[in-house]
């Protein structure tokens, strides 16, 4: 199978390039104006395109689709943030196919798992067409040890019928945290009484090495953390090593966003929150309490 992947950042798309090793024997990158070193460790060839003045990521649609159209892999990858999925769609269309969204997991002979209802349920679904589209989160592909060839070509750049026109650029602060990658992670809840008492938790997170992320009222209802940080449905799906959920209860449309994490430790004030089901570990107490006392041990 041959495989194509294109991601926003040069992380993502070199755990991408690691990962399709598990299902296709050919791994070829899409970039943008890119002769980094790195890009060709994983990919056993980088098509690079030249990066165009006060163009948008999504003018690059046709370029790539002309790309498909003169190399036709079997898939490609995309992943899984807003501006690609906008592409990924885009692309589809022009291809008479459709997408594979949000992947838990893609076998070698193209069948792909997604949560539906919540996380309730998981379906699975296979394209039928000779090109396979699909984003898939982080964890999902197991990364490879093999390296690829490396080697780079120039794809020339598409004008598109209709460009993006930008209006107006505000600049965004930057997330330190990178939670998709993240190895160990710390889930905060409605728990957590002030925001002030986050300090707490960030110093939990410095001393085992871990992010900080949250359930979505602490994002969107209390606004203390950013959306980006929102772990659940419509917010962040990830697979780290280690999840520790302090003062969340656990609802399906938080626990669909970790339940993928291979050790699950959980502190809570009520033996009867559905948060201890999933977890391995779970401590019945006031985090107010249990996190000073873990703070000083691990110290």
């Amino acid at each position: 199978m041959k495989v194509f992947v294109f991601a926003e950042n040069q992380k993502a798309l070199l755990e991408l390039c690691c990962g399709a090793r598990q299902i296709g024997e050919r791994i070829e990158a899409i970039v943008i104006n890119s002769q980094d070193d790195k890009d060709t460790e994983v990919a056993d060839k980088v098509w690079s395109i030249p990066q165009q003045d006060n163009a948008m990521l999504e003018d690059y649609t046709e370029t790539i689709a002309a790309l498909l159209e003169r190399e036709k892999p079997d898939l490609l990858i995309f992943e899984p943030t807003k501006r690609c999925k906008l592409i990924a769609g885009r692309l589809a269309a022009m291809a008479g196919t459709s997408v594979m969204t949000d992947l838990i997991e893609l076998t070698k002979e193209g069948e792909g798992s997604h949560l539906v209802y919540g996380g309730a349920a998981i379906r699975k679904e296979k394209l039928n067409t000779s090109l396979a589209i699909a984003t898939i989160g982080p964890g999902v592909l197991q990364g490879s040890k093999e390296t690829g060839k490396g080697e780079i070509e120039l794809f020339p750049f598409v004008e598109p019928i209709r460009k993006i026109k930008v209006l107006n650029k505000e600049q965004k602060p930057k997330l330190s945290v990178n939670l998709p990658s993240a190895k160990r992670v710390i889930g905060v809840g409605r728990g957590i009484a002030k925001e002030e008492d986050l300090g707490m938790i960030r110093q939990l997170a410095d001393v085992i090495n871990a992010e900080v992320g949250c359930s979505r009222p602490i994002a969107e209802a209390e606004r203390w953390m950013p959306k980006e940080t929102y772990i659940g449905v419509s917010g962040l799906m990830l697979a780290p090593e280690v999840y520790m959920a302090i003062g969340i209860s656990g609802q399906v449309q938080h626990t669909v966003g970790m339940n993928r994490s291979k050790v699950v430790i959980a502190i809570n004030k009520d033996k009867n929150a559905p948060i201890f089901g999933q977890a391995d570990y779970g401590i019945v107490g006031d985090l107010y309490k249990v996190v000073p006392a873990l703070l000083d041990q691990l110290k």
